[in-house]
């Protein structure tokens, strides 16, 4: 480490890297010692046995439990997520209106149900659902949930909206209504572009968060691979190596989801940058066309 200090910090001196290595070293031996503990307490109670891990070998596991758990989570997290970026869209731009009652109204709507536990609006749901029979009993469970991640995450994704497009330079609304585009058209072709690559990895954690969310459907019998993993926890009785496995399935979702973000904020970020740089060949020989006098080769 340099002795230099920078502008965030003093370097540390000889003393305080002594210390600073000590902390360190202490922090991994009391860490791996725990870690230890742990292990020892889970060997001494036969959960880390083989046998535990082996009807994850047996595709029944698969397919009775696991899989269509999996699918219902992916399938609540998916409407759930279209639906609050339709919801979140329509209340982000409200909140952006110049009517001041539109803006009044989009904004008790986002606070609300920001405030509101999910799990609230899950119960909430089913039981008015079921009372009113809005739906059928085998997708009840299934609606409830998706009610409630979709009013919640939209209101979310509504703020991220709303905080993206004003990010946007004030210049550039300027200039698409001075060349005589309506509001409409100068969010949809001037704002929501340019705020979109700024909103995508809030958005991606927002996806994540509603993923996640998706099991709390587990209290009141919605089948998602949290719930199925417990079930078939019960039945083989593994529960420790069900959670890890439900653990891993759901580590891998996410990091899918952030691959895909961060693929598409590249993509989205090297448009721009193609947009926004013209080749300066051409923009030289741009310029020299209107040199008096200058006549190209050929003509």
């Amino acid at each position: 480490m340099s002795d230099e200090s920078t502008v965030l910090y003093d370097a540390p001196g000889p003393r305080a890297r002594l210390r600073n290595t000590i902390t360190a070293v202490l922090f991994v031996v009391i860490l791996a010692a725990v870690l230890a503990y742990v292990i020892t307490i889970l060997a001494g109670n036969d959960q880390l046995t083989a046998e535990k891990w082996n009807p994850f070998t047996n595709s029944g596991t698969w397919t009775t439990w696991l899989l269509p758990g999996l699918w219902g989570t992916l399938k609540a997290a998916v409407v759930s997520i279209v639906l609050a970026l339709i919801l979140g869209a329509v209340l982000g731009i409200g909140r952006l209106s110049e009517h001041r009652w539109v803006r009044l109204v989009s904004g008790f709507v986002v606070e609300v149900f920001r405030a509101i536990p999910v799990l609230i609006l899950m119960f909430f749901a089913y039981f008015l659902f079921a009372k009113y029979a809005v739906v059928p009993s085998s997708q009840l469970s299934f609606a409830a949930v998706v009610f409630g991640l979709t009013l919640y995450n939209g209101s979310v994704i509504a703020e991220i909206l709303r905080a993206g497009i004003l990010a946007v330079p004030r210049g550039q609304s300027e200039a698409a209504l001075s060349v005589g585009l309506r509001k409409s058209q100068m969010m949809r072709m001037i704002l929501l572009p340019q705020a979109v690559t700024a909103m995508l990895p809030a958005l991606i954690s927002q996806m994540v968060i509603a993923l996640k969310d998706s099991a709390l459907g587990y209290a009141f019998g919605y089948v998602e691979v949290v719930r199925s993993g417990i079930v078939s926890a019960s039945y083989w009785g593994n529960y420790l190596p069900s959670l890890v496995v439900v653990a891993v399935i759901m580590i891998a979702i996410n990091f899918c989801l952030t691959g895909l973000a961060n693929y598409l904020e590249g993509r989205l970020r090297g448009g721009r940058r193609k947009t926004a740089a013209p080749d300066p060949d051409v923009a030289e020989l741009e310029t020299m066309e209107n040199v008096p006098g200058f006549t190209r080769i050929g003509d």
